[in-house]
């Protein structure tokens, strides 16, 4: 009897597979976390866009970082050591929190193109990291089969988060 060996899969045939279980729990949290650094970032110095870029990406990589770690060495390490396999599965889980500062970033990298000064360039940052964010959670809800009601609810809430978010950017006044 013949032995056949199984047809590894092609790279696009994983990729989808990655996508379907994709969890973009991280992208939320990375849009959300994006908005809260705009509001913080009151008084930057002499190039104020540029630092600003540099603050919503590196925190972006920062909190990437923590969340591996964190995967990697609290959760996970009970029920199995962590291999190279398992390191870059991790990495690219939690992949989303960097890629949800890109947008607000170029957002505020562009806003000198819009005629914007740097307190329109922080608003508009602030703008896109929200709208981001219920993007994610519509992606999200859409991903996991929800109903077109609880992908709107989805976006209610987060968009109620986004404006909590905006609120206290203007109680801050900065």
């Amino acid at each position: 009897m013949p032995r056949t060996t199984p047809v590894p899969a092609t790279r696009g045939k994983r990729r989808a597979e990655r996508r379907a279980r994709a969890d973009y729990t991280g992208g939320v949290y990375g849009s959300m976390l994006a908005a809260s650094v705009v509001i913080g970032a009151g008084s930057l110095g002499s190039f104020p866009r540029a630092e600003l870029v540099l603050l919503l990406l590196l925190t972006g990589v920062v909190f990437w970082i923590a969340h591996v770690h964190a995967q990697l060495f609290g959760a996970r390490l009970a029920q199995q050591t962590p291999n190279r396999h398992l390191v870059l599965h991790v990495c690219r889980d939690e992949w989303p929190i960097v890629k949800a500062a890109v947008p607000p970033a170029t957002a505020v990298a562009v806003s000198p193109l819009l005629g914007l000064d740097v307190r329109g360039g922080l608003w508009l940052a602030l703008c896109v990291a929200v709208v981001g964010q219920i993007g994610w959670s519509v992606a999200a809800a859409r991903r996991a089969g929800a109903s077109p009601r609880l992908m709107a609810v989805t976006a209610s809430v987060n968009l109620l988060l986004g404006l909590l978010i905006i609120a206290f950017k203007i109680v801050l006044k900065h």
